[in-house]
């Protein structure tokens, strides 16, 4: 008897213009994809080219699959919330994880990647890790732990000691908890409520939200290249090119050759490097000054009188806004 394959349910978001660094991405998880697996890829958006739609199909193999899905008809209602609080490197692709739990009930776990990594292992083996009755699986977000301003706004603002702070663009969703949970219906009430200041938006709710319900997972999985424990790059599963230290802009980047060697084989090659080689002084400048403005920002909400921790009870008691929204569009066509 033929052996069915398991589906592995792998969330990206994107705009167009990320579209071949996902290409990087995907490109990294397919060549590291076991045979014994399906993998559907569905790439979150709220407008993308037809050229886009088609240079990433166009990676799809016999076992890795590659679908879109716009979620504008959510996104519409609370766009004005959405971007107010947005800071520098973010856009508001950020926040597209936060549907995934109403938007695809058919499953009950899923991974979600940032379009800035790189694979070297199957993410079937991180998917199979077993979260019991926690509701995500992450890594520790070492950009927090090794910044003594974040390490306070974590305790502070946040509510959760840095050291059990985690990063939201490596994630393994168990849906079906965070249904029972209700955190998107939280989620958006906190939002339209309230919408206050953060200094990482969807990443910041997601720690509040899902606090002492989280499996940790090793940082192997969610290698941020400047931050942490430095490992020989065959130990590593998973790199995340984090913040603006990103391989397409710097030379001489950790871990770099693996971002160049997937690549080498994709369609964005060559623009990828012309990218870096176009990325000026000016532009490197204004990375470390929004880095430092991140920073001062942290220090700046620690001194506000309402902070998010301070609002998470409210959600629990009042999600009845959220679900309405959600339900609203679940009723119109994507």
């Amino acid at each position: 008897m033929r052996k069915i394959k398991s589906e592995i349910p792998i969330f990206f978001s994107t705009d167009d213009n990320y579209i071949p660094c996902l290409s990087v991405a995907i490109h990294s998880l397919e060549a590291n994809a076991s045979d014994e697996n399906n993998y559907r890829i569905i790439i979150l958006h709220t407008g993308m080219s037809l050229l886009g739609k088609m240079e990433l199909k166009r990676l799809e193999t016999d076992n890795v699959r590659i679908s879109f899905q716009n979620i504008s008809h959510i996104t519409n209602k609370m766009s004005k919330d959405l971007k107010l609080r947005l800071r520098d490197y973010y856009s508001e692709t950020i926040y597209y994880r936060m549907f995934i739990p109403s938007m695809f009930p058919e499953y009950e776990k899923a991974i979600y990647l940032d379009g800035d990594i790189v694979l070297q292992d199957d993410i079937a083996n991180l998917f199979n890790i077993d979260l019991k009755d926690n509701l995500l699986g992450a890594a520790i977000d070492y950009v927090v732990n090794t910044t003594p301003e974040f390490v306070e706004y974590s305790d502070s603002a946040l509510g959760i000691p840095a050291k059990h702070y985690f990063n939201s663009g490596v994630l393994v969703m168990n849906l079906r908890e965070m249904r029972k949970a209700r955190i998107e219906e939280k989620f958006i009430t906190m939002l339209l409520n309230y919408n206050l200041d953060t200094i990482a938006p969807d990443q910041d709710y997601l720690n509040v939200l899902c606090k002492d319900r989280v499996t940790y997972f090793s940082d192997t999985w969610n290698k941020m290249p400047d931050f942490g424990k430095m490992y020989d790059i065959s130990e590593l599963h998973l790199i995340h090119y984090n913040m603006y230290r990103k391989p397409w802009h710097y030379k001489d980047m950790p871990y770099e050759e693996a971002f160049w060697k997937y690549a080498k084989e994709t369609s964005y090659y060559e623009k990828l490097l012309k990218e870096r080689s176009e990325y000026t002084d000016e532009q490197k400048a204004d990375d470390i000054k929004a880095g430092q403005k991140l920073i001062d920002y942290a220090v700046f909400i620690q001194n506000q009188e309402i902070k998010l921790k301070d609002i998470v009870e409210y959600a629990d008691e009042d999600d009845d806004l959220g679900e309405d929204l959600i339900k609203e569009a679940s009723q119109e066509t994507v």
